[in-house]
C-alpha cells in the first residue's frame, strides 16, 4: 500500500524562504529512518506556486494559469511518498513527521492513499497502465 504525506504550504513557503538547518535536520533524521525501515519511495520540496503553473480544463479548451495561487491553506510544500503494508503502519510513520515548520509552529500535513491497479476492475486500458507499471520496477 503506498500512502503520500502532503505538507500544507504556509506564507514563507510560498515565499520561498528555505528551511532552518534545525528543520532540514530534523527531516534528514526522519527520512533517514524511512529509508532504513525499506518504506520510503520518494520524498521532495516543492518550488513555491511563483514558479508553478495550473492548466484549466473547460469548454474543451485548455488554458494556462500562472501562479503564484492565492489560497495557500490549499497548496503544497513538499511530500513523502510511503509504501508499508497497513494503514496502520502509514498512520504511525505519519504521527511520527516532524512539524514542517518548526516544533511552535503552525503547520499540517495531510495523508493519502494512492490508487492499485488492483483497486480498478480489470480492462483493456489497465492491462496498458500494468505494462507501464513493469518497465519502471
Amino acid at each position: 500500500m503506498r500512502f503520500m504525506i502532503m505538507v500544507k504550504a504556509n506564507a514563507d513557503s510560498e515565499a520561498g524562504k528555505m528551511p532552518e538547518e534545525e528543520r532540514i535536520a530534523a527531516m534528514a533524521a526522519y527520512h533517514e529512518e524511512l529509508a532504513k525501515a525499506g518504506v520510503l519511495l520518494d520524498a521532495s520540496g516543492l518550488q513555491p506556486t511563483s514558479k508553478g503553473w495550473r492548466i484549466r480544463y473547460e469548454g474543451g479548451k485548455r488554458r494556462i494559469i500562472d501562479g503564484p495561487f492565492a489560497e495557500t491553506k490549499e497548496l503544497l510544500a513538499g511530500y513523502t511518498l510511503i509504501q508499508v503494508r497497513s494503514r496502520e503502519e502509514a498512520m504511525e510513520w505519519a504521527r511520527r513527521f516532524p512539524a514542517p515548520f518548526g516544533e511552535h509552529a503552525d503547520g499540517e500535513i495531510e495523508v493519502r492513499q494512492l490508487f492499485g491497479l488492483d483497486d480498478f476492475e480489470p480492462s483493456p486500458s489497465i492491462d496498458r497502465f500494468r505494462k507501464l507499471e513493469g518497465n519502471h520496477h
